[in-house]
């Protein structure tokens, strides 16, 4: 049979290592570890013409996206915390001073109570007062009733003249 075209040997299949398999753009070593004349480190991007070239580049495209991502995540991550720092630190500044302003508002009012405390306890004061010397006032007017009763019932036992001459005059 005749052939036409480019005339090669015939070639055996027994003696040669398998060939290559081509993933993503990078050749693999084969079985025993050892690198054929024509094979690639891994490291190597090697884009072979082809359907894997436009698998490779969608691949390419689809790592740089999402590295853009990543990328872009990360800095959002960075610009909230630096947000909920600044927010902190905002919020620890106003309760801060509510807190100062509640605090002097408190001594005010303490004040304001301690003032109307002590204005209420002197008049209590002066009112005991006034009740003790009332008091002492009563326990005279009370000893005074009782040396006046009793001379009252002494009297009341001693005839007077006119009560004798009014009894003898009975008799």
């Amino acid at each position: 049979m005749e052939r036409h075209g480019v005339a090669a040997p015939p070639v055996e299949l027994k003696d040669q290592e398998p060939p290559a398999i081509v993933e993503s753009g990078e050749h693999r070593q084969s079985e025993n570890h050892e690198e054929t004349p024509g094979s690639v480190a891994p490291s190597a991007s090697c884009q072979l013409p082809g359907p894997f070239s436009s698998l490779d580049s969608s691949i390419e495209t689809l790592k740089k996206k999402a590295q853009e991502l990543i990328e872009n995540i990360n800095e959002s991550r960075q610009k909230d915390h630096a947000l909920m720092t600044n927010f902190r630190d905002s919020l620890k500044m106003k309760v801060s001073d509510l807190t100062e302003k509640l605090e002097e508002r408190m001594y005010q009012v303490y004040s304001h109570h301690s003032k109307i405390i002590q204005e209420r306890l002197q008049e209590f004061t002066q009112k005991m007062a006034k009740i003790n010397h009332l008091e002492m006032e009563l326990k005279q007017v009370c000893q005074t009733v009782e040396t006046v009763y009793k001379d009252l019932c002494v009297q009341s036992e001693v005839p007077t003249c006119e009560e004798q001459n009014y009894k003898d005059g009975e008799c």
